[in-house]
């Protein structure tokens, strides 16, 4: 017989139990539900209630507090002990269950690669795909392909904000909708000025505002709402009676923000969706979030805080509506909520994908159908990472690789552990587990540490800076005085007061602010003379090759002497310099060269060249022989480029010089890609229409006697028709002894001038 739920005594109460009924019977299956609806409590049991003869049905929550809360929460409701019938995995603890298993995204990913076929699983449940955390929608495309396979398994996923109608698009899937169960808010903004720089004040005031009694006599609890943990811990230290919510306490100090009697209860972005703190009629909001932001001109990646999502907002302000009437009291202005982008970046946009790069290299797939697909940029700053790690070559993953993507670590870490052993252990549980300050000193759980150690051999403990320079050699960082670093990758960074300053120190958490970034998490460590490396510069200084011989972490630069470098080991440096044509200074007969041939490959292509990308290797040679680069022929460059027999022809294309009726020869200027002339106007008397050069009619600069310019035209005969009359008019009393004739195309007028001129 096949064990199943009792849906009625499970779904009591719950929003979601009036559409169960119309749950299919096989999916994919989207699920549209706000939060407090009851989905992650109900939709899993009745899953499994279908599927429940072809094996085992996981949920996957986006945080450990979550997946823990919703395998309570549902175990109670089954009353059955919890690791019966429900169980839960998460890094470092499980218990089993032999119908619905809640984890993490990154457990499934775990098992996914060691079973792509997921045996013995009935079902997949993906809850919060709204968030769009990157190891959520790695898993969504991963099962996507895994229930293509195999028709027996059931993929669900379950959305509080996300477009449903464009996700079941995506998966081929069908939806199943609920509306929740909505009370009035009475929504307030409360600004403060330094919520941009998230200033102390400012979360003096949260606090403030969380103290402030509920008007009317409202009993309730209220829950605070700020970025990370560090805020969170300074907002309940301002608080008689709080308690903290964020992911890196232990299950006991969770249990005690969910279940116990703090009046107030300062919670992350954790509160929003994944988890449901009971007795909440009162919401006060920061309206702020922390999220990975890539760098892309320093190719590294920090937490950044930025203003919540309108969807994040929104969803913060729903969970004082919950049990009834509730407030919001919101530390931002109603201007400040309408700037606030409509929905969360996706992560996979943001985020480091070392690990991300690792799983799809490990899992093979060409074309995984993600959501969202990651930018080139990052993905191969990834691979570039796993590349240096061992873990990828030409031909994909490599057997490292595989080892690395079979840990529960990012593989950085992972690295570090293999390399250093046991030894390391205790730094690496403190890294996973995100902890801040001063890592010589952070505390991890010790079955987090006893579990890393069994995977590698026996070593003595290594310091935690070597560690951390290990898994982040970039962020290896010398003391510039007044806690300012400068890290290995070039970036400079300021201390966390709360860690102590040392002369070198490594780096594992990097926030970037609107001041700069912020080491929130680091070790010190001895001198890295293992990693200093010892490499040679060039650079064109005053226009002459000077070469220096450099040691170096990275981008810290230890000492730097000036050498002599051989003509070969000059022209061997020179390569590494990237000198383009507009670093060669051009005389004005080089200029003058250039120009025309611009215009002659603007008129007719090839095999006219581009003289920018021509081959001055010679000029370099000379550089590297100690000529100075102004001394270099250019013009001997440039006609060296070229194309014979057509040269040739060069001077009937672009003539450098244009006979005029006078008998002189002014130059024509291509330097703004057409034809130009400056001439005295009484010089182009006989002419009776412009002249063009390859088919682009010459642009005159008519000039007085005295060479002011009297009028510009490439329309000579319609000149003379015309304006001509005016300048004539008034230049013949300025300059009686010059000819002003009334015909001045005429060849008449042509030889009157040669006579007075």
């Amino acid at each position: 017989m096949i064990d199943r739920f009792d849906l009625s005594t499970i779904g009591a109460g719950l929003p979601v139990s009036d559409v169960i009924g119309n749950l299919p019977a096989r999916g994919p299956l989207v699920v549209e539900a706000p939060p407090g609806t009851g989905k992650t409590t109900l939709l899993p049991p009745a899953i499994s209630n279908l599927t429940a003869s072809s094996g085992i049905t996981l949920v996957t929550a986006p945080r450990r507090v979550a997946v823990r809360a919703a395998a309570r929460r549902l175990a109670f409701l089954d009353g059955t002990p919890l690791g019966d019938r429900v169980g839960y995995s998460i890094r470092g603890e499980h218990k089993d269950g032999s119908l619905v298993e809640f984890v993490t995204p990154g457990v499934l990913l775990n098992r996914l690669l060691k079973d792509p076929e997921l045996t013995g699983v009935g079902a997949v449940v993906i809850d919060e795909v709204h968030e769009r955390q990157l190891d959520t929608d790695l898993v969504l495309a991963m099962a996507m392909e895994v229930a293509f396979l195999r028709e027996d398994l059931y993929l669900a996923a379950m959305s509080a904000t996300l477009d449903a109608e464009a996700l079941a698009a995506h998966m081929g899937a069908q939806i199943l909708s609920t509306e929740a169960v909505t009370h009035p808010l009475d929504v307030s903004y409360h600004p403060h000025p330094g919520r941009a720089e998230g200033s102390r004040e400012f979360y003096r005031h949260v606090a403030d505002l969380a103290a402030n009694q509920a008007p009317n006599g409202r009993d309730g609890r209220t829950l605070v709402f700020v970025p990370g943990a560090r805020e969170v811990d300074m907002v309940c230290s301002q608080l008689p009676s709080a308690a903290p919510m964020h992911g890196r306490l232990s299950n006991v100090e969770q249990d005690e923000a969910l279940n116990g009697k703090a009046q107030v209860v300062v919670a992350t972005s954790i509160a929003e969706s994944s988890i449901t703190v009971p007795g909440v009629n009162r919401v006060v909001d920061a309206g702020l979030s922390r999220v990975p932001r890539r760098d892309a001109a320093r190719a590294m990646t920090g937490l950044v805080t930025v203003s919540a999502a309108k969807t994040s907002a929104d969803q913060r302000a729903g969970r004082a509506g919950r049990l009834g009437p509730g407030e919001v009291l919101r530390a931002y202005s109603q201007s400040d909520y309408q700037h606030f982008n409509a929905d969360i970046a996706p992560e996979i946009t943001t985020a480091d994908l070392t690990s991300a790069a690792l799983t799809l290299a490990a899992w093979g797939s060409p074309d995984l159908p993600l959501l969202t697909p990651p930018p080139a940029n990052a993905l191969a700053d990834a691979q570039r990472t796993l590349r240096s790690l061992g873990a990828l070559d030409d031909n994909g993953i490599t057997a490292l690789g595989e080892e690395l993507a079979a840990m529960p670590l990012d593989p950085r870490l992972g690295a570090a552990l293999l390399q250093h052993g046991s030894g390391a252990a205790r730094t690496v549980a403190a890294l996973a587990e995100s902890a801040s300050g001063d890592l010589a000193r952070a505390h991890a759980p010790q079955r987090q540490v006893d579990r890393y150690a069994r995977m590698v051999p026996d070593t003595a403990p290594v310091p935690p800076g070597e560690v951390i320079a290990t898994a982040y050699p970039d962020w290896v960082g010398k003391h510039l005085g007044n806690r300012e670093y400068l890290l290995a990758s070039g970036t400079r960074a300021t201390l966390d007061t709360t860690i102590p300053p040392s002369d070198w120190l490594a780096a594992a958490e990097i926030q970037l602010t609107a001041k700069g970034a912020v080491i929130r998490a680091a070790a010190a460590t001895e001198f890295p003379a293992n990693r200093v490396e010892e490499s040679t510069t060039a650079s064109l200084i005053d226009g002459r090759l000077r070469s220096r011989r450099l040691t170096s972490i990275g981008a810290i630069e230890l000492t730097s002497t000036p050498i002599t470098l051989s003509p070969a080991e000059a022209q061997e440096a020179l390569a590494g310099i990237r000198i383009d044509f507009d670093d060669f200074p051009l005389d004005e007969n080089a200029q003058r060269l250039r120009d025309r041939l611009f215009f002659l490959r603007e008129r007719y292509g090839d095999p006219w060249p581009d003289v920018r990308e021509g081959d001055y290797s010679p000029e370099v040679g000379e550089l590297a022989r100690g000529t100075s680069i102004r001394k270099l022929d250019m013009r001997a460059a440039l006609m060296r480029q070229l194309p014979w027999p057509e040269a040739a022809d060069m001077d009937t294309l672009a003539p450098e010089r244009l006979t005029v009726p006078s008998g002189s020869h002014p130059r024509v200027d291509y330097s703004t890609g057409r034809p130009i002339v400056r001439v005295k106007l009484q010089e182009c008397f006989g002419l009776s229409s412009s002249p063009e050069v390859s088919g682009v009619r010459v642009l005159f600069h008519l000039l007085s006697p005295a060479g002011r310019e009297l009028a510009v035209t490439d329309d000579l005969a319609s000149f003379w028709d015309g304006p001509y009359t005016e300048v004539r008019k008034e230049m013949r009393g300025r300059y009686p002894k010059h000819p002003w004739p009334e015909d001045p195309w005429s060849a008449t007028a042509t030889a009157k001038t040669k006579n007075r001129m």
